[in-house]
């Protein structure tokens, strides 16, 4: 009898599921809901902040400056009117002290982490923006969950619903370091670019953070972007992406980014 409730009621998780996944953009089906993924996204929030040693967070008192620059720049891919989630997430923003790391990434839920490696590595704002509307479009896809669905299988997941809370642990661990799929890599590229186009930002900035990694002969590829379409193909997608979608902004604020670079800590 157990049984047979446990079926019905997956039934018709999966039902709900598919039906809001297939309301919102992104490739892939998706068990979770909106309110799983902010869930989720406080988990791993609260696991990341846990480990100072691991996870070496600015104090946003202390440096006030470098987070109001962020955040200016984060309103204005929200205020852009092309993110879906924008009054659903949190789009809150944590800066790593590590400046061996260039990276970036955002949980479900919109919980955004910059590491101090990848900010000193750029040379202008509207590459920070670039990167910074890539990492708000996997969250407003729900990039994580649906590529946890695909991984993780429905059975799995349905327990970390149910309460499972070892399951739970193993999902929020996961979060950390998920490799997406080119298909949803591709689709964070675009939204970078859908974000910055109302913008006064060269809506392609996406493509300068590439040029820099070519210029550098490839280098130290970012962890991120390890599995990955190759820079110039990359590159070629935001220039024809700013073209088809008309944009006109090129403001890259290079003067004012060297600001924040003084602000950050050595």
């Amino acid at each position: 009898m157990k049984s047979s409730i446990f079926i019905i009621i997956s039934v018709i998780v999966l039902s709900i599921a598919s039906s809001c996944g297939n309301t919102n953009k992104g490739t892939g089906f998706n068990i979770f809901t909106i309110e799983q993924d902010k869930e989720l996204g406080a988990q791993v929030a609260q696991e990341i902040e846990g480990n100072p040693q691991e996870y070496p967070i600015l104090d946003s008192a202390k440096y006030s400056k470098a987070y109001k620059y962020l955040y200016d720049i984060r309103n204005s891919i929200l205020n852009s009117g092309n993110v879906i989630h924008k009054d659903e997430f949190v789009w809150r923003l944590r800066i790593i002290h590590n400046d061996s790391v260039k990276n970036a990434f955002c949980t479900p839920g919109g919980y955004i982490y910059v590491y101090t490696g990848l900010m000193k590595y750029l040379d202008s704002e509207e590459q920070l923006a670039g990167v910074l509307a890539h990492e708000v479009g996997h969250a407003d896809y729900r990039h994580s969950t649906r590529q946890m669905t695909k991984l993780y299988g429905v059975q799995f997941l349905l327990d970390v619903i149910a309460g499972d809370r070892q399951a739970l642990k193993q999902i929020t661990s996961g979060l950390v370091g998920l490799q997406f799929s080119r298909s949803h890599e591709t689709e964070a590229d675009k939204a970078s670019v859908h974000y910055l186009c109302p913008t006064e930002y060269d809506a392609a900035g996406g493509a300068k953070f590439f040029e820099k990694i070519q210029a550098d002969g490839g280098g130290q590829v970012p962890e991120f972007l390890s599995t990955h379409p190759s820079p110039a193909n990359r590159i070629e997608f935001f220039y024809n992406e700013k073209l088809e979608q008309g944009c006109g902004g090129e403001e890259t604020y290079e003067e004012r980014y060297q600001q924040l670079l003084s602000s950050l800590p050595n």
